[in-house]
């Protein structure tokens, strides 16, 4: 392995990234595979690590620019569901800009703390390894009822979503032909629903002012990416429990941050889960997402050398991720003011659907149909979407539980 190739690798990283991230529906998984797939032909030009350099430079630079669509189209990928609709009210406010710079903060600072506090992070996964498989999901059904139970009055319609949400969840996930099952349940729970909202709103998105300033106090920032990085460490370290899943539970302790403080600490989130990934997969021989599984499949086994190759990748594409968001996002802040917003939203619904059809056929159109179907019924009732991460809490719940 020469430098050379790792440079070279990382700049193939940067591109595929920046398309993963921006095209709705197109993940970091699919590529990994993609790459370990044809593995033995690149063997012969590089080696196992360079190519794993590759696929930690896509990962962190898709948590970066994944926010774009999410906010700007309100197609989330996964992990991002929760942004759409904060990230949509700044939008609608011509801050849209700014609501990209906030997941930025977030994903550069939880990038950071977990740089720094990698070390601790290891030692406390080789320790409670034993531990939590035991309460994880009773720790998980209490939340949850406290979820519900909090919003008093509609308490009966929040725990109606959560469940209506869960079973779909459950049903989706038991259908082994689907080769992007997030992908329309989780459009159809938050973006699609909320652009069929819009539309009887007479919505127009105003000009997009690139000079404002944020208005993240310091207080909120040490919290969301305090929180973030905290429960990124959770999210990499517990099996099966996601961002979404972490993002949930992260807001119930830090309290009212605002959309800036939320669109910080999900972005910080999944940025901080992708970097200690690497550290699971070192401390405890564990993958938990689809990148890791590909470079553990590709080298065998991370060790110590390995591990700090990946981290040095994973910051320098980090602060690549910032600056390429950041032009992202001017970008989109011209495009989007010019298109007429109803067919703006018409081309996205469009979009949305041919992408599920592609990926999943009819099937795919009757699970975006029916999530869309749950997510309205949540504007109607006049309660939080954040219910609906049912859909991914309470496959979680049985798998720990039963």
């Amino acid at each position: 392995m020469v430098l050379s190739e790792v440079l070279i690798a990382v700049g193939l990283g940067v591109f595929a990234g920046i398309i993963t991230g921006i095209t709705p529906g197109i993940h970091v998984n699919l590529v990994a595979v993609i790459v370990v797939s044809i593995a033995p032909m690149l063997l012969q030009y590089t080696s196992a690590v360079v190519l794993g350099v590759f696929i930690i430079t896509l990962a962190i630079i898709h948590t970066f620019l994944d926010a774009i669509p999410s906010i700007y189209l309100g197609a989330p990928d996964a992990g991002q569901e929760l942004n759409v609709l904060p990230g949509h009210r700044l939008l609608l406010k011509g801050e849209g800009h700014n609501a990209i710079l906030y997941t930025i903060v977030g994903s550069l600072g939880s990038l950071g703390l977990g740089f720094l506090l990698f070390p601790l992070f290891v030692y406390g996964m080789e320790k409670m390894q034993p531990l939590v498989g035991a309460i994880v999901g009773y720790v998980l059904m209490g939340l949850v009822g406290y979820m519900i139970v909090r919003e008093k009055k509609k308490w009966l319609y929040c725990a109606t979503a959560f469940l209506l949400s869960g079973v779909l969840g459950l049903l989706v996930f038991t259908i082994p032909t689907l080769h992007q099952p997030l992908f329309p349940l989780l459009s159809g729970l938050f973006g699609f629903s909320l652009l069929i909202m819009s539309l009887s709103e007479s919505t127009k998105i105003p000009a997009q002012d690139t000079t404002k300033k944020m208005t993240l106090s310091s207080r909120n920032t040490l919290k969301s990416v305090g929180a973030g990085t905290g429960m990124g460490f959770i999210a990499a370290f517990l099996p099966g429990f996601g961002s979404s899943q972490a993002a949930i539970i992260a807001t119930e302790f830090v309290g009212d941050i605002g959309d800036e403080g939320f669109l910080s600490l999900v972005s910080g989130l999944n940025t901080a889960n992708m970097l200690l990934s690497i550290a699971a997969v070192y401390a405890i021989e564990k993958a938990r997402n689809g990148a890791i599984v590909a470079i553990n499949q590709l080298i065998g086994g991370v060790g110590f050398e390995e591990m700090m190759l990946f981290i040095g990748t994973a910051l320098v594409a980090g602060g690549i991720g910032a600056i390429v968001t950041i032009y992202g996002s001017k970008i989109f802040c011209k495009w989007i003011v010019k298109v007429n917003y109803r067919y703006l939203v018409y081309g996205i619904l469009g979009f949305i659907t041919v992408l599920t059809i592609y990926f999943d056929g009819w099937l795919g159109v009757v699970i975006l149909a029916t999530a869309t179907g749950i997510g309205l019924l949540t504007s109607v009732w006049g309660i939080a979407k954040s219910h609906l991460m049912g859909c991914l809490l309470l496959p979680v719940i049985l798998y720990f539980v039963l």
